[in-house]
């Protein structure tokens, strides 16, 4: 991705963060056990966060006794998350590019981001996480991919209202089941000062109603960034086939994957 279309995307979700809170889905509660076993990380543990939105996977980690410093972009998404982590005195939200953020002197154990690792910029993501980290910390990126399953003929028939609205969609384009997924590892293993990463993944569903998943898809970069027109169309294209062939309700399949370094 180029440099300032990675800028003009990311930038999208700044928008709306109250709409990002409410329907964006969280992670599974078992990764951050494992998270918590591969990275050694216990009560006092102190974690930089990449991205970290409305603090979906920053509540999570605090509550495990963690101490998170959280570093955002957006300033809506940062006085969001702030204020769903009042009730945790061990986060703090500080707004900011991670690439121009300067680090702490104090090392951290672990530095995660958790499907935002792809917005910072690749020639300064791996080398600054490895300075923010203490030798033998772990750098741990979490990613998200809507895999096979779940509804299949809606989203099998869903293709032809973005091969309408949406220039960009390759025709023909269909979902690949999670285990034709292949693991992000190019990027990690030709990093120097890592050793040999290693990968947990979780399948798993969430059922939508139409508004519900007209919802979700307008807290999507490349949707909200078609022209208003187009992607108007779009949402009543998704919200009307929806509603006539699936009874308005939707089911979606997420592979999530959790992919852990050691700083050697």
């Amino acid at each position: 991705m180029a440099d300032d279309e990675r800028e003009r995307l990311r930038a999208t979700f700044t928008e709306d963060p109250a709409l990002y809170d409410r329907v964006r889905p969280g992670y599974p509660e078992e990764m951050f056990d494992d998270l918590a076993g591969a990275a050694d990380l216990g009560t006092g543990s102190l974690v930089l966060e990449i991205g970290p939105g409305t603090g979906q996977a920053t509540v999570p980690m605090v509550r495990r006794g963690w101490e998170v410093v959280a570093v955002e972009l957006g300033a809506a998404m940062a006085e969001r998350a702030r204020r769903n982590l009042r009730p945790y005195p061990r986060a703090e939200v500080v707004t900011a590019a991670f690439e121009d953020w300067p680090l702490p002197r104090r090392p951290f154990d672990a530095v995660v981001s958790a499907t935002a690792f792809h917005w910072i910029d690749p020639d300064v993501r791996i080398a600054k996480s490895a300075k923010a980290l203490r030798p033998g910390g772990v750098l741990a990126t979490v990613a998200t991919h809507h895999v096979k399953g779940g509804t299949v003929g809606f989203f099998h028939e869903v293709q032809a209202c973005y091969e309408r609205f949406d220039p960009a969609t390759p025709p023909g384009l269909r979902l690949s089941p999670a285990a034709e997924i292949p693991y992000d590892r190019d990027e990690i293993e030709s990093a120097e000062g890592f050793g040999p990463p290693e990968f947990i993944r979780y399948e798993w569903e969430l059922a939508y109603s139409t508004e519900q998943y007209i919802d979700l898809l307008r807290t999507y970069s490349g949707h909200r960034a078609l022209p208003p027109t187009a992607r108007a169309g779009l949402l009543n294209c998704v919200a009307a086939l929806a509603d006539a062939r699936y009874g308005g309700r939707v089911v979606k399949r997420y592979l999530t994957e959790l992919r852990v370094a050691r700083r050697q």
